[in-house]
């Protein structure tokens, strides 16, 4: 997780709102990279559960953008997505040919986790009462997400036992 120049003592609410959306908006494009990944490696499951992740990560983009819209309208944006970096978006080493749709959630999971403890890292500097509540919801949302992927979690059945390095291919002689 990345933070480049935002200064969380003086963070206004319109910024704090396009700073979530740029969040969200990052997250949701890392799933669909995964999901494409996982359609490469004929791994349906684990595709279909990364599209489930964008629809959520979209679908949570465009409330906090209606309400960015109704509070600030056009009102140009102070932030932008050089300023952040896997904040809630999945890592990219987390995605693997033949992945399982457990190993998906497991990626998921670990990034709503990653997600969470930003909110809780940046709200000690919030001075903004309206930045802060904002930070809080987002922080509690988080743990919301974390239920939600434990819940998808719990209805499957374990994995097999083998491992990454069971697909690995040996080097192949020149």
């Amino acid at each position: 997780m990345a933070i480049r120049g935002i200064d969380y003592a003086n963070l206004s609410l319109k910024d704090a709102l396009d700073l979530a959306i740029l969040i969200e908006d990052e997250a949701q494009e890392r799933y669909e990279e995964f999901a494409t990944q996982m359609d490469q490696h004929r791994t349906p499951e684990a595709a279909k559960f990364f599209r489930y992740m964008v629809e959520n990560e979209a679908k949570h983009g465009r409330e906090l953008s209606a309400r960015r819209v109704a509070r600030f309208g056009d009102a140009p944006s102070a932030v932008s997505r050089t300023m952040i970096y896997d904040i809630e978006a999945p890592d990219y080493d987390a995605a693997r040919a033949f992945m399982s749709a457990r190993k998906a959630m497991e990626a998921a999971l670990a990034s709503e986790v990653k997600a969470h403890g930003f909110f809780v890292a940046a709200l000690p500097a919030i001075k903004d009462a309206e930045v802060r509540a904002l930070f809080e919801e987002l922080r509690e949302e988080e743990i919301l997400h974390q239920t939600l992927v434990k819940a998808e979690l719990a209805k499957l059945s374990p994995d097999s036992q083998l491992s990454d390095e069971d697909f690995v291919d040996e080097p192949a002689p020149q």
